[in-house]
């Protein structure tokens, strides 16, 4: 597995990343409007932030004094590849198990 599909896998197997990655794919927003929505200090989303950025899957824009984090679809890509993968393989599995059995029964 890739680097960066790892950071990414790793990234996401935090619920509370998780839910910064649906929360920013609905807007952009700050440290702060983050902090604001868990239980916990801006050092601490800080962290999920830069483990989330590690893994490509946010961007930090530094505006004024603000920093804006962005979620990054393309960064989901090695995640879905990885899935897609397996996707492919039951697909292929369970079509050779469907001709077995229609040729089992005629």
């Amino acid at each position: 597995m890739q680097p960066q599909t790892q950071n990414a896998f790793r990234a996401l197997a935090d619920p509370t990343r998780r839910d910064i990655v649906q929360m920013l794919a609905a807007q952009d927003m700050t440290i702060a409007q983050l902090t604001e929505r868990f239980d916990m200090t801006r050092a601490a989303v800080k962290k999920h932030l830069t483990v989330l950025s590690d893994g490509g899957l946010i961007t930090v824009e530094t505006r004024g004094r603000e920093r804006i984090n962005r979620l990054e679809p393309q960064g989901m890509a090695p995640v879905l590849d990885w899935f897609s993968y397996f996707d492919r393989f039951w697909d292929d599995r369970l079509s050779k198990l469907k001709e077995a059995i229609e040729r089992k029964d005629t």
